[in-house]
């Protein structure tokens, strides 16, 4: 049985994707290799393999123990994915990137949710032949369709009436999340109900707080902020919504797409190349508040591509499945095991 200990802080943070990709890994482990895997999590024993989720100063230290086995890093943001999400002064901004940095070449080898990143971090001076790419995923049994009587009475129970057409958005409020271009979008479209699910998962020290608190609490007429939802009740704030709508300059694989796709939710992002490179096909797009705008009124009127854009979503969704990535998972573990083995990592 290998030993898999895994090292992460991320679901002491709620509402960020970070988290959610770290449950969605444990749950995976757990429900599909109890006998095959040993796994344990923060405990500072001897392992094959030591699976880095974030990257806390004490982990950084517990790398350079030889009882870690073979060190694993996953990688969920770079330096410039963290501009416009917090408000680091310098020289602190400068120190802590270079320790991001440092922490992926203490490991032996590297996760990234998106091949774009890979360019990136070779030219971090990472060599490319430790970087592999795994997908997030979402389990079907977290976040899925729901009946239309569900749909009907948690419409009724936030007091939207059937008929009106509701836009969704969630992740932390923050520039890099485009929040002022969704919040744009409901003020362009007073007949459209707009809700975005998230808050502020790092405090004051959240880049521009001032004025996203100054949004969050006067919003306009037709928007709601939920806050920072659970898991549970996010799936069925997906479940309402005709549209869900992420305009996010930045980001690696943002969970709450795949999310969508698996409640059959159509989607619309802002166009970027970085969705090229995982999703491309399954989502509508537009390159500004303009363009994204655009679109939604389109699909407003034309419920027939809603139904295209539910359909693909659909079909996303299988490509990300929990059975999917239970496949790569496995085999992964079994090859950086023999790899560690090799190389005389694992004893």
């Amino acid at each position: 049985m290998l030993k898999i200990t895994m090292y992460s802080s991320a679901d002491k943070v709620a509402g960020q994707g970070v988290g959610s990709a770290y449950l969605e890994l444990m749950h995976l482990l757990k429900t599909n290799f109890k006998g095959e895997f040993d796994i344990a999590v923060n405990q500072y024993r001897t392992s094959d393999i030591s699976h880095y989720h974030t990257i806390d100063l004490p982990f950084w230290f517990s790398t350079f123990s030889k009882k870690r086995g073979r060190k694993i890093g996953y990688v969920h943001f770079l330096p410039e994915t963290l501009e416009g999400s917090l408000k680091i002064p310098q020289p602190f901004r400068g120190i802590f990137y270079r320790y991001v940095i440092a922490f992926y070449k203490r490991m032996d080898q590297i996760v990234v949710v998106n091949p774009i990143f890979i360019d990136k971090l070779v030219n971090y001076g990472i060599d490319r032949n430790k970087v592999r790419y795994i997908p997030n995923f979402v389990s079907k049994t977290e976040f899925y369709e729901e009946s239309l009587a569900s749909k009907n009475a948690f419409r009724h129970e936030l007091g939207i009436p059937l008929d009106k057409f509701v836009v969704f958005g969630d992740g932390q409020v923050q520039e890099r999340k485009g929040i002022d271009d969704f919040v744009k979008m409901a003020q362009a479209n007073p007949d459209i109900q707009f809700i975005w699910a998230g808050g502020f998962s790092f405090g004051k020290i959240t880049d521009g707080y001032d004025h996203y608190k100054e949004m969050v609490d006067n919003p306009p007429k037709n928007m709601t902020f939920a806050g920072i939802v659970e898991r549970e009740k996010l799936v069925k704030y997906l479940n309402i919504a005709d549209l869900f709508v992420l305009p996010s300059y930045d980001e690696l694989f943002p969970m709450s797409v795949l999310e969508a796709f698996s409640c059959g939710t159509p989607v619309l992002l802002r166009d970027l190349d970085l969705y090229k490179a995982i999703i491309d096909g399954y989502y509508l797009s537009g390159k500004d508040f303009g363009e994204m705008n655009q679109v939604l009124q389109k699909v407003v009127a034309n419920p027939q591509t809603l139904q295209k854009y539910s359909e693909l979503s659909r079909k996303a969704s299988q490509q990300y499945s929990e059975d999917h990535l239970a496949k790569i998972w496995d085999e992964f573990y079994h090859e950086q095991y023999e790899l560690g083995k090799e190389l005389g990592q694992i004893h």
